[in-house]
């Protein structure tokens, strides 16, 4: 990782002294507040939150995967030229530390989960991870990149995101109790940024919440109408704890699999093992995984493939899910679709 660091720097260092105003053409825009957003979920609350009085910009846009992101010098340039970044925390962006320190940025670094309870990955004695060991995952991942051909640097990353998770699960935007949360502090963090738009923050956040409250009645009604012992699923990868502990269903990520790094056999054997031995009805394929795995599996077990769920991004515009809440209401969707029938 150490490698990273200077091409970082020093691109930087070059580039830093262009203008960084080309945002900041037009009358309008001069006047917003430049943020910037890890993720494009957590860009999407920002949006939400800051409506016209802040010109967002995400680092890792849609369908993008945080886990294995590789910043380039364009990302510091643009952390460099913000007042505010919004980071989710919790260990999700392992390469964010680095990118803030290399472009020597004065804005305040907002850390957007502040006040959740982090769920943590517990292990159960039998071997597999009904609360989903991540760490386990990425440590198996460090094992498997360190011998395969071209990896060096999906390794590196892959190491260093399992030791920043620390066993705690980021993905806490999966509750919408906890989106709420989001909301605030990114309400709270642009207020102290730009006090002169206190009111409209305040009132864009507590519309947004209103929607949020809402959305989260809509989904509690819908895993209700799912018959109780089909509420438990296959993904990709681990990433829906808080969805499965706010709304009662049960996530099973497959061992040894994440994001980071291929299947080996043995992954997918032990899968399929698992499949069949706990009757589970359904697998499903994340926007940011390869879908491959899950088909040869669906095709070696006869579980269900269910439509694409969305984890850590949002689709572009011209998905189903380029919004937070159009992202819970797709993912419930295709959820309620394979598990009720």
């Amino acid at each position: 990782m150490l490698t990273r660091r200077p091409w970082l720097a020093a691109a930087f260092a070059l580039g830093l002294a262009a203008p960084a105003a080309a945002q900041d053409a037009t009358p309008a825009a001069a006047t917003q507040i430049p943020v910037v957003a890890s993720f494009s979920i957590l860009g999407d609350f920002v949006k939400e939150v800051g409506g016209d009085r802040v010109a967002v910009t995400t680092l890792v846009g849609p369908n993008g995967d945080a886990h294995v992101f590789q910043p380039a010098p364009a990302d510091a340039k643009k952390v460099a030229g913000a007042k505010v970044v919004f980071v989710n925390g919790l260990g999700f962006e392992g390469w964010i530390d680095r990118l803030v320190k290399a472009s020597g940025t004065k804005a305040d670094v907002v850390v957007a989960t502040k006040g959740i309870e982090p769920r943590e990955m517990a292990e159960e004695e039998d071997g597999h991870e009904a609360a989903h060991d991540h760490d386990k995952a990425h440590d198996h991942d460090h094992d498997h990149d360190k011998h395969a051909e071209g990896k060096a640097q999906d390794h590196d990353h892959a190491h260093d995101h399992a030791h920043d998770h620390g066993g705690i699960d980021p993905h806490a935007w999966q509750s919408v109790g906890n989106a709420k949360r989001y909301v605030a502090n990114v309400r709270d963090a642009l207020i102290a940024a730009d006090p002169a738009g206190q009111a409209t923050y305040e009132a864009n956040a507590a519309a947004y919440t209103a929607k949020l409250e809402a959305l989260d009645a809509e989904v509690k009604a819908a895993v209700a109408k799912i018959p109780a012992d089909k509420r438990r699923i296959i993904t990709s990868h681990d990433a829906f704890g808080y969805f499965g502990a706010a709304y009662g269903i049960e996530f099973v990520a497959p061992q040894g699999v994440s994001t980071e790094a291929e299947a080996s056999a043995k992954d997918v054997a032990r899968i399929i093992r698992q499949i069949k031995t706990e009757k589970i009805p359904a697998v499903f394929v994340e926007n940011i995984s390869d879908p491959r795995l899950v088909k040869r599996i669906s095709e070696e077990t006869g579980a269900k493939i269910g439509g694409e769920l969305y984890s850590d991004a949002l689709s572009d515009d011209k998905g189903p899910a380029s919004t937070y809440i159009d992202m819970m209401n797709n993912n419930v969707r295709e959820l309620s679709s394979a598990l009720s029938s």
